[in-house]
C-alpha cells in the first residue's frame, strides 16, 4: 500500500498509521509513521506508536530502543515500559520481561495488563502464591476481565485451591461463555473439587440456553468423559464436532476419547479427519498408527509409526508404539532395540518399560532372570497415590468376594480360558465382582461372567484411584489380575492395591509382574515346577491341575479325520501370533521340512494377510532351502472357521520361546497334537502345562534337536496319528484341561489358602516371596 504525503503534515502521516496500527496491519503502517517522524511530529504517542509496528513488523532492536527513548521522555508514563515488556515477552525472553512489568507496576500499580501478564509467567515459573496475589489485584482492577479470571483460576488451582479456582474459572466463562478454554479448565478442577455433577448441571443448561455454544458442548463431553457415562460424552463430543466440523480441537478430543474405546473404525475416522486438517501434525500419525495396532492392521501401523518416529525425532512415546508394532511384524531383536532407545530416551517413563516387559518374552534368548528384572523396573515406576484403606475383616473362613479385572472379559484368550472356573467357585464361599473394560454385553463369554458376577462395574472410565476407591466400596477381598502390562491392563492401579490379597491369572501372563503389591501367581507344577521361584516376585501359588480350565466353543466343527490319510503327506501347522515366530524357529521348522521332503506347512495368523509380510516369511523359508509351494500361508477367519482349518492339520509345532497358549487348547479340541518346546519363563511353558494336563505330556520336547526328532518320528506314524485323533476330543474333554467342577474347587482352595495366609500374617501387604513358601491348593 503506498500512503500519499498529506497536505496536513506530519499529524496526518501518523493518524494514518495509527488506523493501520489499529487495523494490525503493522508493515504498512511503517510509511506514515516514518514520515510523520521525518515531518517533526514526533510526540512521544507517535513514537511509541512507530515503536510498536516496528517491533511486530520485526525490527524489534530498533522498537526497544525507542520504547526505552519515550520511557526517559515521559519518566512517569507507564505504556513504554508495557509495550516494552510485551515484546521480550513474545519472544520467550522472560528475564526482560519481567523486569519490565515490574517497572509498570512501581509506576502503576493497578495497570491491568502487567497485572496479569506477570502472574501468568510467575505462574508458569511455578511461583503459585505470588501469582495468585497478583492475578487478585487485577481482578480486583479488571473485574469484567476473563483472562485475568482464568489465570487466576489457574494460579489456586496450582496452590492446591480447587474450590476457589472453580470459582474463578466459572467467572471466566459467564464472561466469555463460548471460549473453550476456559470450559476445558473449569472441567479438570470441577472433578478434583468434586463438583462435577454440579458442573455438568451448568453446562447443560448453557447449551440449551445457546444450542451452538461450542464450548458448552465439549466441556459436557469431558465431564461425561469424567463420571464414567462414556457413550454420553461421544454424543456431546460428536455434537461438538458437528457444530465446527473443520475445527482441530473438537475433533481431537472426540478421538482421544474414541481411542479409548473398542470403537476403532470409528476412531480411525476420526484421526484422518484430523490429519487432513492437520496434516502437518506428526502426533497425529502416531495415534493412528496406535489405532492400527488396536486393529491388528500391523503393516500400516508399523509405516505411520515410523513416520511419526523420523518426523518428531527421538521420543520415548512413540518408540514404545513403534516397538510394539515390530514386534507383531515377527522382528523380535528390532523390536527389544527399540523397546530400550525408548527407554534411555525416558528412563522414568511407565510406557517405553511396558513395552519392553511385553517386547522381551518373544525374543530367542531371553531369560527368566532378564524378564524379571525389566518386570520390577516397570513397577518401580507405576505412580501410587494414597487410597483409602481396607476394612476387610480378617475371618479365615467368611465367604469372600473376588474382583475380576480385566479388560477382556469376553471372547477372547482370557474368557476361553477362565470363564468355566468363574462359574464353578463354590457359591457359599464366594461372590464375584467384575471390574471391566472394552466388553460389549452381547458377546457370549461376557455374558457368562455377567451370569456368575454379583456386581459388574465398567471401569473405562475410572482412573486408577477412582477404581481403588470402587473396589473398597464393593468389599473386595481377592483381586485376580487378567490384564498384566497388556494394552487393556491396569497393573497402575494394582500398584495403589485394589484388595488386600491380588494375585495375577492368565492376561498377558508372561512372567512375574514384578509387583511388590502383587502377592501371588497363579500356576501349576508344569508352569512353575520346584526351584522357580527365585524368578518370581510374587509367592507361586500352584493349582493341583493346570493353572487354566479350557471352555471349548459350542460352534466348534466336528474332528475330522487324518487328513495325511488322505493328502498322502504330512501337514504341519501353527496358528499363532507372527510375534512368536522367531528365527530360530523358521530355522527348525525348516529343518523339518528338510527332514520329510513331502510334507507341508500351513501357517495362519492375522498379519499374513498382509502381502509385505507374507512374502518376507516365504522368502525366510527360500534362504532355509525351503521353496515357496510347500508353506500355505493363510490370514484371519471367523473362529468357527478358524477351528475348522485344523481340519487340514496333523500336527502342531509350537513356537518357542513363547509358547501357545488358547491356540494349543482348540488345536487339541480339533484333535490335532502339539509338539512342544518349554523354556525358563512362564509364558514359555504354556503348551507344556496344556499338553500335560490333558495327558499328552509324551509330545513335550527338552531341545531343538529332540523337537526335530520328535516331528519326524510323529509323522512316519499316521495309524497312531490316525488313532489319537479321532480319540483326542473325548480325551481332552474328560481331562482336568476341561473339567470345570474339578477346577472350581482347585481354584478356591488356592484362593483360600491366600486368604488365609493375609490373615495369619498380620493383614498386610505381602512382600513376594523366592524362598519356599509356595503353596500347593488341592482339590
Amino acid at each position: 500500500m503506498t500512503i500519499d504525503v498529506l497536505p496536513h503534515g506530519g499529524a496526518a502521516h501518523a493518524a494514518a498509521g495509527v488506523a493501520l496500527l489499529a487495523d494490525g496491519r503493522f508493515q504498512e503502517a511503517l510509511a506514515p509513521l516514518r514520515l510523520a517522524l521525518a515531518c517533526g511530529e514526533a510526540p512521544p504517542a507517535t513514537l511509541l506508536n512507530l515503536a510498536i509496528a516496528e517491533d511486530r513488523a520485526g525490527d524489534r532492536g530498533y522498537a526497544r530502543t525507542l520504547m526505552r527513548n519515550v520511557a526517559v521522555r515521559l519518566p512517569d508514563w507507564d505504556e513504554p515500559l508495557l509495550r516494552l515488556a510485551e515484546s521480550y515477552r513474545a519472544v520467550d525472553d522472560m528475564e526482560q520481561a519481567e523486569d519490565a512489568y515490574r517497572q509498570v507496576l512501581a509506576l502503576n500499580p493497578v495497570r491491568r495488563e502487567a497485572l496479569v501478564a506477570l502472574g501468568a509467567m510467575l505462574l508458569q515459573r511455578g511461583q503459585a502464591e505470588e501469582a495468585r496475589d497478583l492475578l487478585l489485584r487485577g481482578c480486583g482492577v479488571a473485574p469484567d476481565d476473563a483472562e485475568a479470571w482464568n489465570a487466576l483460576g489457574l494460579a489456586f488451582l496450582a496452590g492446591g485451591d480447587p474450590k476457589r479456582a472453580l470459582t474463578a474459572f466459572v467467572r471466566a466463562q459467564t464472561l466469555k461463555p463460548t471460549t473453550p478454554e476456559y470450559v476445558l479448565n473449569n472441567v479438570e478442577v470441577a472433578v478434583k473439587a468434586g463438583e462435577a455433577e454440579a458442573e455438568l448441571a451448568r453446562l447443560t443448561v448453557a447449551g440449551e440456553q445457546d444450542p451452538l455454544n461450542l464450548a458448552a458442548q465439549l466441556g459436557r463431553g469431558l465431564l461425561l468423559e469424567r463420571l464414567g457415562r462414556r457413550p454420553e460424552a461421544i454424543d456431546a463430543l460428536e455434537a461438538a464436532v458437528a457444530l465446527a466440523p473443520d475445527a482441530v480441537l473438537p475433533l481431537s478430543l472426540l478421538a482421544s476419547l474414541l481411542c479409548r474405546t473398542t470403537r476403532l473404525r470409528e476412531s480411525e475416522a476420526t484421526l484422518r479427519r484430523l490429519m487432513d486438517l492437520a496434516p502437518d501434525n506428526a502426533w497425529m500419525r502416531n495415534d493412528l498408527g496406535a489405532v492400527l495396532l488396536r486393529s491388528q492392521r500391523y503393516v500400516e501401523a508399523h509405516e505411520l509409526l515410523q513416520e511419526a518416529a523420523d518426523t518428531i525425532g527421538p521420543d520415548s512415546a512413540v518408540l514404545s508404539n513403534l516397538a510394539n508394532a515390530t514386534v507383531y511384524l515377527g522382528l523380535q531383536e528390532e523390536a527389544v532395540a527399540i523397546s530400550r532407545r525408548a527407554i534411555d530416551l525416558g528412563p522414568e517413563s511407565v510406557m517405553p518399560r511396558r513395552s519392553l516387559c511385553n517386547t522381551l518374552p518373544y525374543r530367542d534368548a531371553t531369560t527368566g532372570t532378564e524378564l524379571l528384572a525389566a518386570a520390577r523396573a516397570c513397577a518401580t515406576r507405576l505412580p501410587r497415590t494414597t487410597v483409602p484403606p481396607f476394612a476387610n475383616t480378617p475371618e479365615p473362613e467368611r465367604p469372600l468376594t473376588v474382583g475380576l479385572l480385566s479388560g477382556s472379559l469376553r471372547s477372547h484368550p482370557v474368557g476361553w480360558l477362565t470363564v468355566a472356573g468363574i462359574e464353578t467357585l463354590d457359591p457359599r464361599a464366594f461372590s464375584v465382582v467384575c471390574l471391566s473394560q472394552n466388553t460389549t454385553a452381547t458377546d457370549p463369554i461376557a455374558r457368562r461372567f455377567r451370569a456368575v458376577a454379583q456386581a459388574w462395574v465398567d471401569i473405562d472410565a475410572l482412573s486408577d484411584t477412582a477404581l481403588a476407591e470402587a473396589a473398597r466400596e464393593r468389599g473386595i477381598d481377592i483381586l485376580l489380575d487378567l490384564g498384566g502390562y497388556g494394552e487393556a491392563g491396569r497393573m497402575t492401579a494394582c500398584a495403589n492395591r485394589l484388595a488386600p490379597v491380588q494375585i495375577k491369572w492368565v492376561g498377558m501372563q508372561a512372567h512375574s509382574t514384578g509387583l511388590p503389591e502383587m502377592d501371588w501367581f497363579l500356576t501349576d507344577r508344569w508352569e512353575t515346577p520346584g526351584g522357580f521361584e527365585p524368578l518370581y516376585s510374587e509367592r507361586l501359588l500352584r493349582l493341583a491341575d493346570g493353572y487354566v480350565c479350557y471352555s471349548p466353543p459350542p460352534h466348534a466343527p466336528d474332528v475330522v479325520p487324518l487328513p495325511a490319510l488322505a493328502n498322502g503327506h504330512v501337514t504341519f501347522g501353527c496358528f499363532n501370533n507372527l510375534a512368536k515366530i522367531t528365527p530360530r524357529v523358521i530355522d527348525t521348522w525348516a529343518a523339518i521340512l528338510r527332514r520329510i521332503p513331502d510334507a507341508r506347512l500351513v501357517l495362519k495368523t492375522q498379519q499374513l494377510s498382509e502381502t509385505t509380510t507374507a512374502d518376507r516369511l516365504r522368502a525366510a523359508f527360500a534362504d532355509h532351502g525351503i521353496a515357496a509351494h510347500r508353506l500355505d500361508l493363510r490370514g484371519p477367519s471367523g473362529h468357527r472357521t478358524f477351528l475348522g482349518e485344523y481340519g487340514d492339520i496333523d500336527i502342531v509345532l509350537d513356537p518357542f520361546p513363547y509358547s501357545g497358549g488358547l491356540t494349543t487348547c482348540e488345536a487339541l479340541w480339533m484333535g490335532v497334537p502339539t509338539i512342544t518346546l518349554p523354556g525358563e519363563f512362564f509364558a514359555a511353558r504354556h503348551s507344556l502345562s496344556h499338553m500335560s494336563n490333558a495327558g499328552l505330556a509324551d509330545w513335550v520336547t527338552d531341545s531343538v534337536e529332540a523337537y526335530i526328532e520328535m516331528a519326524a518320528a510323529r509323522a512316519a506314524d499316521l495309524p497312531a496319528l490316525a488313532s489319537l485323533r479321532a480319540a483326542l476330543r473325548e480325551q481332552v474333554r474328560r481331562s482336568p484341561l476341561c473339567d470345570a467342577p474339578r477346577f472350581g474347587k482347585n481354584l478356591g482352595a488356592a484362593l483360600r489358602h491366600a486368604w488365609r495366609t493375609w490373615c495369619a500374617e498380620g493383614n498386610g501387604s505381602m512382600p513376594g516371596s523366592t524362598d519356599d513358601a509356595s503353596a500347593e491348593a488341592r482339590a
